[in-house]
């Protein structure tokens, strides 16, 4: 049995609360492997978690994603050996780290082709994106998406994923550069909304007509003007809240502007079963591998400077994906 070195949080609160603690990592039970990090990724989930918007039993690590190699595998793990390279999205928190011992499932062998960074920035933000356009509402060529944060980490894979179906995204960020970002990854429009009234001017590029569906994983800012966007029956997913919570509201206000619809996924349950894991892996990788898909990092961290990380996240300073390197 060996130590590493792991990032936990003992209360909720800021940046300052995570600390690095040398952690032993023991041997992989029945449906575990043991994997030694070579890249692990930052979320803003890990952000709710550490703050305690998403409260956790304390003390408790951080991290939902990383990419490395198999050390161990446990008794009944058959999609994966020893030597394997992997990447993986897990609801079960703990990849800042140097090694972990994790349920296999969610697990899935990284393609030569695909380095160790970009294995660990882009599981949880792709997964999502896989799931927003494949598995949540009904997408065809034509259709047309807004969303917002498109120059984050994941707005940049929906832009070009949006692309490669001919569907047309109208992104919205907070400077001229992340707009032009977004335009650069695939968006076929972008919103300034610091400078623009982004309901008028998406109903200025629909017609007046509204858009099909709304992604939105900012909250409480953009949830209830987002739905003054919508074209009648359309879809408002909103999938995050980086800006708080979305308060409670009548839910009569759906059916005033317009029969709309009103969805909460999560990538973690679409990924809970293991064959939905790996096949969503797969399509995943094969975006990537096609060229589809570029994933871009924007910021990579040691895993010493996981406050600062936090901080640059949270001032909203990033773009694209962000690593830790431990």
């Amino acid at each position: 049995m060996s130590d590493a070195r792991t990032v936990i949080f003992e209360q909720p609160g800021g940046p300052e609360v995570m600390k690095i603690v040398q952690r032993p990592v023991g041997e992989p039970g029945p449906g575990e492997v043991r994997i030694r990090h070579h890249a692990c990724g930052l979320n803003y989930i890990d952000i709710y978690q550490r703050s305690g918007v998403y409260p956790l039993p304390l003390p408790h690590a951080l991290g939902m994603e990383g990419a490395g190699v198999v050390e161990a595998v446990g008794e009944g793990v058959t999609h994966l050996s020893k030597g394997d390279r992997v990447a993986y999205a897990t609801g079960k928190a703990g990849s800042y780290c140097d090694a972990r011992v994790m349920p296999a499932a969610q697990v899935c062998p990284l393609p030569d082709s695909i380095d160790f960074r970009t294995g660990a920035a882009m599981m949880l933000q792709g997964l999502t994106v896989e799931y927003l356009f494949h598995r949540t509402v009904p997408l065809k060529a034509g259709d047309t998406v807004l969303f917002h944060a498109a120059a984050g980490g994941v707005g940049l894979i929906a832009c070009q994923w949006a692309r490669s179906l001919g569907i047309r995204l109208i992104g919205t960020a907070s400077t001229d550069e992340k707009c032009a970002l977004a335009r650069e990854h695939g968006a076929a429009e972008v919103i300034n909304y610091e400078r623009e009234d982004f309901v008028a001017r998406v109903r200025e590029l629909t017609d007046g007509r509204g858009v099909d569906v709304v992604m939105d994983s900012i909250g409480a800012a953009t949830f209830e003007r987002s739905l003054d966007c919508l074209r009648p029956v359309g879809m408002m997913i909103s999938f995050g809240n980086s800006s708080g919570k979305v308060p409670p509201f009548d839910l009569g206000i759906l059916g005033a502007k317009g029969c709309l619809q009103l969805t909460r996924p999560t990538v973690f349950v679409h990924i809970a079963q293991q064959e939905k894991c790996q096949e969503m892996a797969a399509h995943l990788f094969e975006m990537v591998e096609s060229g589809k898909v570029t994933i871009r990092i924007g910021q990579e961290f040691a895993l010493e400077d996981v406050a600062e990380a936090h901080r640059q996240m949270e001032a909203r300073a990033t773009t694209g994906s962000s690593v830790l390197l431990p």
